[in-house]
């Protein structure tokens, strides 16, 4: 389930919004403020919104599936990550109604994704939920980092 939710969020969903949208664009319309709007919205809205939601409400499926902590002496922690990724979330998914939220969505997201991911390659007994987590951390973060440059850079 949680493969599956992570690939739908992280990967799937997003591309194919933007593939969507920009089909239905004239000739030569740029891409990158697609992945922007798109990736913002399902990676760093939904993705960070539902996954706050579980780490306040459930705190113990992050300690034990992706951190493989058997206590909880961490719960506390969980609950607070996900106090910070649902308001990460939050702005995420209102990115569609105010396109003034997107680029600061995508940074604040971006940092986030790289330091986790960066902090899951670090791991060297990860479980394969880490793993899963690592790799669409990683993914998100370069997607969000393209797009914050593309955006700076013109």
């Amino acid at each position: 389930m949680y493969l599956a939710l992570v690939v739908g969020l992280m990967f799937v969903l997003p591309i194919v919004s933007v593939l969507v949208e920009y089909l239905s664009l004239p000739a030569g319309a740029a891409i990158m403020p697609l992945v922007g709007k798109w990736f913002v919205f399902w990676c760093a809205g939904v993705r960070l919104l539902l996954a706050g939601l579980r780490q306040y409400f459930q705190p113990q499926f992050t300690a034990r599936e992706i951190f493989d902590m058997k206590s909880n002496e961490a719960l506390p922690v969980v609950r607070e990550l996900g106090v910070a990724n649902f308001s990460i979330g939050v702005v995420g998914v209102l990115s569609l109604l105010a396109q003034s939220f997107v680029l600061p969505a995508a940074i604040a997201a971006g940092i986030f994704y790289g330091v986790a991911g960066g902090r899951h390659v670090m791991e060297p007994a990860r479980s394969r939920n880490e793993t899963i987590a690592m790799v669409s951390d990683l993914f998100a973060f370069v997607v969000l980092a393209a797009f914050v440059a593309s955006t700076y850079l013109g």
